[in-house]
C-alpha cells in the first residue's frame, strides 16, 4: 500500500541531511557531497525553488545566507588542485600579500580548459611528487582545503623563483627561518626529492 506520509518523511530527512552538510561546511555544498550520502540531486532543485540555496558555479551551491568560501569552492570544482607557492605562503602567514589569484599545483598532464582560462597561476608537478608535503588546512571561512606544508612551500618557491617576485622570495625565506614550526631537516629532505638541494642549502645557510 502506498504510504504518502512515509514518502514525505523520507524527503524531509534528505533535505535535513543536506542542510546539515551546509551547516558543517559553512554554507557551501558540493554535488560530490550528495554522493557520500546517496542523496539524489533532485533535492538540490527543491532547495533552489524554496530559495534556500543558489548555484554559484558548476557543482557548487551556496546557502543564500552565507558568504562563498571561494577557496573551498575552487577545490570543489578542480579536485586535483593543491594550493601552493604564493597562495600557500599566504595561508602559512609567510607573506602579507593577499593573493589576487590562486597559485596551484596540479599533476603533469592534467587538462582543464576552464582552469587554463581562469587567470590563476598553474604549476605542473610530476605525479610521484605532487602529494609530497600536502596537508589539510582550514580556509579563512572555516573549511578544509589542501595546501602544501611549510617545507614543501619553500621548495616550490625556490624551484619557481624565476617566476616570482624577488623581494617576496627573500622576505619569505627570512620568515621561514624564524618560524616556530620550521623543520630544516625536512626541508633538506624535500629538496633532495626535488633535486634542488644545492640551491636550498645556499639560500638557507646564507640566512642562518
Amino acid at each position: 500500500m502506498y504510504n504518502m506520509s512515509m514518502v514525505v518523511i523520507g524527503e524531509l530527512a534528505q533535505l535535513e541531511r543536506i542542510r546539515k552538510v551546509l551547516e558543517d561546511q559553512h554554507g557551501t555544498l558540493l554535488t560530490s557531497d550528495l554522493a557520500k550520502y546517496s542523496i539524489p540531486r533532485t533535492y538540490l532543485s527543491i532547495l533552489e525553488r524554496t530559495g534556500e540555496i543558489d548555484r554559484v558555479s558548476r557543482g557548487v551551491y551556496l546557502a543564500v545566507t552565507s558568504i562563498e568560501d571561494e577557496m573551498f569552492s575552487f577545490q570543489g570544482r578542480y579536485k586535483a588542485s593543491i594550493f601552493s607557492h604564493e597562495t600557500a605562503l599566504y595561508l602559512h602567514d609567510l607573506t602579507d600579500r593577499t593573493p589576487l589569484s590562486y597559485s596551484i599545483s596540479v599533476p603533469t598532464g592534467y587538462h582543464s580548459i576552464n582552469l587554463k582560462e581562469s587567470g590563476h597561476k598553474n604549476f605542473y608537478i610530476n605525479r610521484d611528487l605532487l602529494d609530497l608535503g600536502v596537508i589539510l588546512m582550514i580556509s579563512p571561512h572555516g573549511n578544509e582545503i589542501r595546501t602544501t606544508n611549510l617545507e614543501r612551500t619553500i621548495c616550490d618557491v625556490l624551484r619557481s623563483r624565476n617566476q616570482m617576485d624577488v623581494q617576496m622570495v627573500n622576505e619569505t625565506l627570512k620568515k621561514y627561518i624564524l618560524h616556530q614550526d620550521s623543520n630544516i631537516d625536512q626541508l633538506y629532505n624535500y629538496a633532495t626529492r626535488f633535486r634542488i638541494q644545492r640551491i636550498v642549502r645556499e639560500y638557507i645557510e646564507f640566512l642562518l
